[in-house]
């Protein structure tokens, strides 16, 4: 692969997204997934499964100069998250071999953290014990970052940005959270995802060093109480009588909540395009989203 080439392996909406920015600015872009048909015109299309022992194989003598890894659970079960998460990392350091990008940035996520009731989170706090899918998430981080100095973990809050996510049918249903208590919820626009990844890589190709770990996510982290019913009256639902979003209850993992800050990839030089969620979900809105 010739200079400045770059491969996104599971390159799904965000590979697809930072590598269509690169692709402008020059780059030689390849992707590898499951179905490499639903790539964008202009990458080098790559088939490949990141769960399988032989599924990245393909990899092995493209030697790119920087790679992208967006990896997701294969299920919602914990063995799920160790399939796509733990046993993924494994099998792309088996395929790299003694190659070593300029850069690794691995996608993570913000669960990872321990803190469950509200507090304030950077890089450096404590990780989850507790949470076996959290875990997962953590094996593969450390897999990577012992790897060596190129390697970078970005760990993306709520992803939002696609005009029929989740939380807009369940406002659209005018299932609403209550405000007390109060549960904070952190997020990131799509579109700030593939700009922040565009921008690390960025950041290396002129020389510098980054971090070994970045939170991608907005500068307001907010009650999501707050979040649905700015997002209510935005979409003009307004549910007589008011209903209550579902419980989570069941799921002890989905109930914590904590503030992430993103003091340090502001530092980096990246300025957010969509600082809030009243900005980027007016941007969803307006593209469709009611």
């Amino acid at each position: 692969m010739k200079s400045k080439s770059i491969l996104f392996v599971g390159c799904g909406d965000l590979g697809g997204r930072a590598g269509a920015l690169l692709l402008a600015r020059g780059w030689q872009v390849a992707g590898l997934r499951r179905d490499p048909s639903r790539l964008p015109a202009g990458f080098v299309r790559l088939a490949g499964d990141y769960t399988e022992a032989a599924g990245l194989d393909r990899i092995a003598g493209l030697r790119p100069d920087y790679l992208v890894a967006t990896f997701n659970p294969s299920e919602r079960s914990v063995e799920g998250y160790r399939r796509g998460f733990t046993r993924g990392a494994q099998h792309l350091l088996a395929a790299l071999g003694g190659h070593r990008p300029k850069a690794l940035l691995w996608v993570s996520s913000t669960r990872v953290y321990a803190e469950s009731d509200g507090g304030w989170v950077d890089e450096t706090s404590a990780l989850a014990g507790d949470d076996p899918r959290a875990q997962a998430m953590i094996e593969a981080e450390e897999a990577l970052l012992q790897l060596s100095h190129q390697c970078t973990v970005v760990r993306f809050a709520g992803i939002y940005g696609y005009p029929g996510g989740r939380l807009l049918e369940r406002i659209r249903r005018g299932e609403l959270n209550e405000q007390q208590p109060v549960r904070y919820s952190n997020r990131i626009h799509r579109d700030d995802c593939a700009g922040c990844l565009c921008h690390l890589l960025g950041r290396v190709q002129s020389g510098a060093e980054l971090a070994p770990v970045y939170n991608g996510v907005d500068d307001r982290p907010a009650p999501q109480a707050e979040v649905d019913a700015w997002l209510a009256a935005a979409m003009g639902v307004r549910p007589e009588p008011p209903q209550t979003a579902p419980s989570n209850l069941h799921d002890p993992f989905k109930i914590r909540h904590k503030r992430c800050s993103n003091r340090l990839l502001r530092a980096s030089g990246y300025s957010l395009r969509y600082p809030d969620y009243r900005s980027g979900y007016s941007a969803v809105l307006a593209a469709g989203g009611r």
